[in-house]
C-alpha cells in the first residue's frame, strides 16, 4: 500500500484535522528540539554515567554492578507504566493551559526532585527511590514531547523534523558525559545541572507551542478499564503498530547494551579507573554525536524526499548492529572510538525515520500521546531487562565477557530490521 502524504495537522481541541500547514514553524520545531534535549540530557546522564559513579560511591566494587542493575531496572519498568498511562492522561487533559502543557511542567518537576534524592541520598535503596522519581517524571515530559511530531507536523515534514528532535537524544549524550565530566569532583551537580536543563527545555517548548485542551467528553472517562487499555494495542486489528513495537525493542535492546554498560566496558576491559572514566567517556560521546548527526541529517532528507521509510530503518537497524559487533572486539580505545562512528551513524539513521514511521501506524490520531506512549515502552523496557539480563551474559567464559554482551546488542538490532520489514500500509 502506498504511503499516504497527509499533510492536516491533528487539531488537539477536537482530535479531528484542521487546515493543512505548508510546514511547521522554526519555532516549533526548535521547541520540539530543545525539549527533547533537555529531558534526555536529564534521563540519559545517570544512566551513562552518573549513576555508575554514585552507586560506586555507596557499595563495594564486587557489588556495583547487580546494585546498579537494581537500580536501573526498578526506574525503567515504572517508565514503562509512566509511558502509556501519562500519554492517555494527557490525551484527556482539558486544563486551559492545554493538554501536553501541564504534562510537561509536572514530569519536569518530579524528574528534578527525583534526582535531587540521588545526590543526597546515601543508600541504594534511596537511589531506588530517586531514579523512581526520576524515571515517571522523565518520561511523562517526554511522552508530552513525543506526542507533539503527530500532533502538530505534518506527515511530508515528519522524517526531517524527527531527525532533529532524533539527533537531540545523542547531542544530549555528549552534554551529559560533558557535564559529568566538568562536575566530576562535584557529584551532586552532575545529577542536578541536567534537571535543570530539562526544565529550561520544556518550559520553551510550552511557550511556542499551540497546545489546546481537549475537548470535554470527546473521550471517555479515565476507568481500570482504560488503564488497561493504556499498555495494549491489538496486534490483530493493528498488526503494522505491532511490526513496529517489536522492531523498536529490539533496536534499543542493542542501544542500551551501550547506554548501560559502555562505562564498565572502559573499566574492566580498557583498564580505565574511575576518574578517567567520564574524560574518555565524553570524547567517545562527542565521536559518535558527529556520526549521530550525519546520519540524522541524511536519513531525513533521503526519507522525506523518496517518501520510504521501511528502507533506512533496514538499513539503520544492520548499521547499529555492526556498530555494535565491532565494540565486541574492541580491545583498545582507538578501536572502541571507531566503532562508536560506526554505531552513532547507525543510530541516526534510525532515529531519524523512527518516529516518523511510528506517526504512519498509530491506530487512532486523536490518541496520538497514548499510542506513542505505548511505543516508547519499546525504548524503556529495555532499559530493564538489559541489566537484568546482562550479567547472566557477562558471567559466560568467567567473567567480564563484554564481547557476548555487545554481539547479543547486535544480533538484537538485526532481528529488529527483520521485523520492520512486515509493515505493510508505509513503504
Amino acid at each position: 500500500m502506498a504511503v499516504i502524504h497527509d499533510t492536516a495537522v491533528q487539531d488537539p481541541d477536537r482530535g479531528t484535522p484542521s487546515a493543512p500547514l505548508a510546514s511547521a514553524p522554526g519555532r516549533l520545531i526548535f521547541g520540539l528540539a530543545f525539549a527533547q534535549f533537555g529531558v534526555m540530557v536529564t534521563l540519559l546522564t545517570p544512566v551513562m554515567v552518573t549513576l555508575a559513579l554514585r552507586v560506586a560511591q555507596i557499595v563495594p566494587e564486587a557489588d556495583r554492578g547487580a546494585a546498579l542493575g537494581q537500580v536501573l531496572s526498578l526506574g525503567a519498568v515504572l517508565a514503562i507504566i509512566a509511558n502509556p498511562v501519562v500519554g492517555g492522561l494527557s490525551d484527556r487533559t482539558t486544563s486551559r493551559f492545554g493538554r501536553r502543557r501541564p504534562w510537561l511542567i509536572g514530569g519536569m518537576l518530579a524528574a528534578f526532585a527525583g534526582l535531587l534524592v540521588i545526590a543526597l541520598g546515601g543508600s541504594v535503596l534511596t537511589l531506588m527511590a530517586g531514579w523512581t522519581l526520576a524515571q515517571i517524571g522523565g518520561n511523562a515530559a517526554l511522552t508530552a514531547v513525543t506526542a507533539g511530531i503527530p500532533d502538530f507536523v505534518p506527515e511530508h515534514q515528519r522524517a526531517r523534523v524527527s531527525g532533529v528532535v532524533g539527533m537531540m537524544t545523542s547531542l544530549s549524550m555528549i552534554a551529559g558525559t560533558g557535564l559529568a565530566n566538568a562536575f566530576s569532583s562535584q557529584l551532586a551537580l552532575a545529577f542536578l545541572v541536567p534537571g535543570l536543563l530539562g526544565l529550561a527545555g520544556v518550559v520553551t517548548l510550552c511557550v511556542v507551542m499551540k497546545d489546546r485542551p481537549a475537548a470535554p467528553g470527546a473521550f471517555a472517562p479515565y476507568s481500570v478499564k482504560e488503564f488497561g487499555r493504556s499498555f495494549w494495542v491489538s496486534p490483530r486489528k493493528h498488526p503494522d503498530f505491532a511490526w513496529n513495537f517489536a522492531g523498536r525493542f529490539l533496536v534499543f535492546v542493542g542501544i542500551s547494551c551501550v547506554t548501560s554498560y559502555q562505562a564498565y566496558f572502559l573499566m574492566d576491559r580498557l583498564g580505565y579507573d574511575g576518574d578517567e572514566v567520564a574524560n574518555k567517556l565524553f570524547l567517545g560521546t562527542l565521536v559518535m554525536v558527529v556520526a549521530v548527526v550525519a546520519g540524522s541529517l541524511l536519513g531525513g532528507q533521503l526519507s522525506d524526499r523518496s517518501g520510504r521509510r521501511k528502507p533506512y530503518v533496514l538499513g539503520a537497524s544492520l548499521v547499529l548492529g555492526a556498530g555494535l559487533a565491532l565494540i565486541a572486539f574492541a580491545h583498545s580505545f582507538p578501536m572502541f572510538l571507531l566503532a562508536l562512528v560506526v554505531f552513532g551513524f547507525g543510530e541516526g539513521l534510525y532515529l531519524s525515520v523512527d518516529v516518523a514511521l511510528a506517526a504512519a501506524v498509530l491506530p487512532d490520531p486523536e490518541q496520538a500521546a497514548k499510542d506513542m506512549g505505548v511505543l516508547n515502552i519499546g525504548n524503556a523496557l529495555p532499559q530493564s531487562l538489559v541489566p537484568i539480563i546482562a550479567p547472566a551474559i557477562l558471567g559466560l567464559g568467567g567473567g567480564g565477557n563484554y564481547g557476548a554482551l555487545f554481539l547479543f546488542g547486535g544480533i538484537a538490532c538485526a532481528l529488529g530490521a527483520f521485523a520492520v520489514q512486515f509493515i505493510r500500509s508505509v513503504k
